[in-house]
């Protein structure tokens, strides 16, 4: 993708886009890389590039955090989504981010996605190691102290993060994500594979909380869920930042909250 030697920061109107012939990306502070901006991304701060339509190519993310079950379920649909969207990385050439482990979904889409040959980097804590790595590792895996260090680095590492099917921790991780862009720590997309309904109740749980009032509707669409990897993750390539957050995204990064991740 060719760029612009020049770049400005600015925030982004509405109406900038009417009548260029060239496309406008921006590069969101935090965010996952350069985003198409299209009307409608309003008071966002970033820096801004033209490119020339024909330069656009591959994706717009370098890695991918995918949260998944140390186990592979009752049915093979989960164990062939695993497959799947480690296909869908390695199609699109984008490296793994996951959590260390060489069994269940964890060890089915790190070795895709490392056959592939694309870089696979695993983060797990030292405590996890004999439970969740049963023979050769594949790519880095890198041992860290406890489940908060783990997931501070997997964010840290990652540009974007997809949820596979999983049990508590996959959606703990999954939602402290969430929770993270709420509060404006991070900008990056939020996915879930919603392979065979398997989150519909979840999904449902969050379309109550809108109508509840515990979640507003704009902090609804931080979450993006689709049936298939294909879907998922054209979904988040066309992702728009999140911009009602609790507190400044600039505020988290000169704050340097612990091991919050800086982007």
């Amino acid at each position: 993708m060719a760029e612009s030697k020049e770049k400005t920061n600015f925030t982004f109107p509405s109406s900038s886009l009417r009548g260029r012939r060239t496309l406008l990306c921006v590069n969101f502070f935090g965010g996952p890389g350069l985003v198409p901006a299209r009307e409608g991304i309003v008071g966002v701060t970033g820096e801004v590039y033209e490119m020339d339509e024909t330069d656009r190519s591959g994706s717009r993310f370098k890695r991918v955090c995918v949260f998944c079950g140390s186990n592979s379920g009752r049915r093979k649909v989960f164990a062939d989504a695993a497959f799947e969207l480690g296909d869908e990385l390695v199609k699109r050439k984008i490296d793994l981010v996951y959590g260390g482990g060489s069994v269940g979904l964890m060890g089915l889409i790190s070795q895709k996605v490392f056959d592939g040959g694309c870089r696979v980097l695993g983060v797990i804590p030292q405590a996890l190691m004999p439970l969740e790595i049963s023979g050769e590792t594949v790519g880095e895996v890198r041992t860290v102290v406890d489940m908060h260090e783990r997931k501070a680095v997997m964010a840290r590492e990652a540009d974007a993060f997809i949820a596979l099917p999983g049990g508590y921790g996959t959606m703990e991780e999954l939602l402290e994500m969430i929770t993270w862009s709420q509060l404006g720590i991070h900008m990056k997309p939020v996915g879930l594979l919603n392979v065979d309904g398997y989150y519909d109740c979840l999904l449902t749980l969050f379309d109550n909380g809108v109508k509840e009032g515990f979640i507003r509707p704009s902090a609804r669409d931080i979450v993006l869920s689709a049936p298939t990897a294909e879907e998922l993750v054209n979904k988040m390539e066309e992702f728009t930042p999140f911009n009602g957050h609790v507190a400044p995204h600039e505020s988290w990064k000169v704050q340097k909250l612990d091991d919050y991740p800086p982007q």
